[in-house]
């Protein structure tokens, strides 16, 4: 505990100066014996040193729910609805779906604290390791390179967030720096992209496909940065970059930083031994009982009796919040938006489409429940309703509304918005963290967490082609990943003509919604084809307010610090 201790001083004076943003003294103070003269004395205590921010960032991208949230409750993907009297928590999950985004809100607030601390704490971390005689520790100097490389390619990934969320950020070079304003959003972009251009050298190159991943920060990692910033350019700063956000991605695929390949098998890219995954080019590591992280969320998805599904699995309770946007009305019609309807729109034929099924042996089939909820593998494992449901094997359903037998006759039956839902509304992802039966309880968390993947830069150079004209090569893109989930074949492969037109843009949109569902990318999607405030889908009408593609920075934020200005529109 001492050498943590240590070390607080270091960590909460950078953090400050991003935060709390008041004038202050930063001088560390030593709360016992250990100081870093006599803490940094083995390459162990140095790597201690390094890895802090990436716990932070593991926190923030696959332990927190906020940026998940912000990133995906005000999309045509996924909702929280009110079940009942379960789930209206001060119509929080409401306000999200009408995009009502209020300045108390507090996944926003921890939206900006999340890019900020790990901001603050990966300087604090590299100053001070820039005060240590790492050469008498055996460091060489390609391995300080590295960790330069690494801790300012971290820098750049946080702040990308906060260009993506809030537009224009505080933007800071050390932990001395004085309190600051915001800067715009071009100065944030550009600083995104020095920082990027200048460190992706030092990173290390994996060598090896399909080498554990055990989330260092490679070459590919800062290319994939870089072609997202391009990529998301015409949105961020009203300059369109698809061509060159189009060559890092054909830089990418074709190994130009490294040896990466689209996974044949869909659950090695999610499951039990994902860190091996040849697509994965950055991960947050899992492990059961040692550094466990559960990216889906799990409580939040599933019914409250999921456990009994399978097989008893402990420690796997359900708190039966999200679901997906529902296809169907409560006649069982479809609905007809563009957009929304996820589960509707994966073909029958599409193995993902099945029943989350663990099969025992660390591999399983599906990554959704959905229907009733009988396991096929073995019958006397079942999930039973605890609310409208009670004891009945529970039955989940494609629709969100009030349809229980005892509402019916009532003023409420059949009623259907984000404010009335019961406990079986809607279907659940499994995607991430994949969970096995009782019998391997030992896997429970070893699946790691993807954050950027290959297939991202197969669809995002087919996304720059397509807006290039050049359909079929968009298609072709398209089509080599489809087909991993079509053993017999893609009845519904994406074609020149589809892509055209109209209609091309909601194909486009669909692809991306089926290939990343629940990955925390869907709101910066539809922000990208101007879809996110002019376009209507479940029990959400277009606002047509562009204000509203940024949030509006926390009334805490704002008191603490008086140099910021607020987001237009709040």
């Amino acid at each position: 505990m001492k050498r943590y201790k240590a070390l607080a001083s270091f960590l909460v004076a950078g953090a400050a100066l991003l935060l709390a943003a008041s004038s202050c003294n930063i001088d560390p103070v030593f709360y016992s014996q250990v100081v870093p003269s006599t803490f940094y004395t083995n390459q162990d205590a140095v790597w201690q040193r390094f890895d802090r921010p990436f716990t932070h960032w593991r926190w923030y991208l696959a332990s927190n729910n906020p940026r998940w949230e912000l990133q995906e409750l005000g999309t045509d993907e996924i909702c929280l609805p009110t079940r009942g009297s379960d789930w209206y928590n001060g119509a929080v999950f409401q306000n999200f779906h009408h995009h009502h985004y209020t300045t108390d809100m507090e996944a926003i607030n921890d939206g900006w604290k999340g890019f900020g601390m790990g901001v603050a704490l990966a300087w604090s971390a590299w100053e001070d390791l820039q005060q240590v005689d790492l050469a008498s520790l055996g460091f060489d100097e390609s391995t300080l390179s590295s960790m330069e490389g690494q801790l300012k390619t971290l820098i750049a990934s946080f702040y990308l967030d906060g260009l993506d969320f809030f537009g224009g950020v505080p933007l800071y070079n050390s932990t001395s720096d004085p309190v600051k304003g915001r800067s715009t959003a071009l100065e944030t972009f550009n600083y995104v992209d020095s920082i990027l251009q200048a460190n992706i050298a030092n990173l290390p190159v994996k060598t090896e496909l399909g080498a554990p991943e055990t989330n260092i920060v490679h070459q590919a990692v800062a290319a994939g940065l870089l072609a997202r910033l391009y990529f998301n350019a015409e949105t961020y700063i009203g300059t369109p970059m698809y061509d060159k956000a189009a060559a890092i991605c054909q830089d990418i695929i074709d190994g130009k930083y490294g040896k990466y390949a689209l996974d044949p098998d869909w659950t090695d890219i999610f499951g039990f031994n994902n860190e091996t995954s040849p697509e994965i080019m950055w991960t947050v590591p899992s492990q059961n009982a040692k550094a466990e992280t559960d990216g889906e969320y799990w409580d939040q998805w599933m019914p409250y009796n999921i456990r009994n599904y399978l097989g008893g699995l402990q420690s796997t309770g359900g708190n039966n919040g999200y679901c997906l946007q529902p296809s169907l009305d409560p006649d069982g019609k479809p609905y007809t938006f563009k957009l929304s309807g996820p589960y509707r729109k994966f073909s029958d034929q599409d193995i993902r489409k099945q029943i989350y099924t663990y099969k025992g042996g660390g591999k399983y089939e599906g990554m959704f429940f959905a229907g009733r909820l009988v396991n096929p593998v073995d019958t006397s494992w079942y999930c039973v309703g605890a609310r409208e449901y009670k004891g009945e094997i529970l039955t989940l359903i494609d629709q969100v509304a009030y349809l229980a037998p005892d509402r019916v006759g009532t003023s409420d039956y059949k009623k259907s918005d984000i404010a009335h839902g019961e406990e079986n509304s809607g279907i659940r992802l499994l995607k991430r963290s994949p969970r096995p039966t009782q019998a391997d309880h030992s896997l429970m968390f070893n699946p790691d967490i993807p954050v950027m993947r290959l297939a991202e830069f197969y669809y995002t150079l087919a996304e720059c082609k397509m807006r290039s004209g050049d359909f079929q090569g968009a298609a072709d893109l398209i089509n080599t990943v489809r087909k991993r989930y079509f053993p017999n074949g893609d009845p519904n492969a994406v074609t020149a003509a589809s892509l055209q037109g109209t209609d091309g843009k909601y194909r486009m949109l669909d692809e991306w919604m089926q290939e990343f569902i629940g990955e925390a990318r869907r709101r910066t999607d539809l922000i990208r084809w101007n879809a996110y405030v002019t376009e209507s889908w479940w029990d959400h009408q277009a606002t047509n307010d562009a204000n509203l593609r940024h949030f509006p920075i926390h009334y805490s934020v704002m008191s603490a610090n008086p140099l910021l200005e607020q987001n237009p529109g709040y």
